[in-house]
């Protein structure tokens, strides 16, 4: 699978710009939008839903945020009709086993990735999507 859209959904600005140029320049994706809360990116989606073409391939979701955290996030995503498989990655700083646990309750969270973000944490990401179906 060539990932050409991903949306990374974080609130905090410099780990967004630190994720921007990692993926850049490893060419994890052709496109990255960011969103800084959740709702705006469900909305997006929500928007887009019936142009595959359009909808991202790959989600990097924190999951501590204001407006809508990443687990509303989940549960409305998980609503919506499937139209095209979306990888979501959690990324979060939160180390509490009970999250981590909880991401696994998801199928379509692919995998639980600790902050920060690193170049070898993207070539993992970039691995797991090559061989997703």
């Amino acid at each position: 699978m060539k990932n050409k859209l991903t949306y990374i959904i974080d609130d905090d600005k410099l780990t967004v710009k630190l994720m921007t140029i990692l993926i850049a320049k490893s060419e994890f994706c052709e496109e990255i939008q960011s969103f800084n809360n959740a709702q705006l990116a469900i909305d997006k989606l929500k928007e887009n839903w019936n142009n595959s073409a359009i909808l991202p391939d790959a989600i990097l979701l924190d999951l501590n945020m204001p407006v809508m955290d990443g687990w509303q996030f989940l549960d409305e995503f998980i609503q919506l009709p499937k139209q095209k498989e979306i990888s979501i990655f959690i990324m979060t700083s939160s180390i509490d086993p009970a999250d981590i646990e909880m991401a696994k309750t998801y199928q379509v969270v692919k995998h639980y990735i600790m902050k920060p973000i690193t170049a070898n944490k993207l070539d993992m990401l970039c691995k797991l999507i090559a061989n997703l179906p």
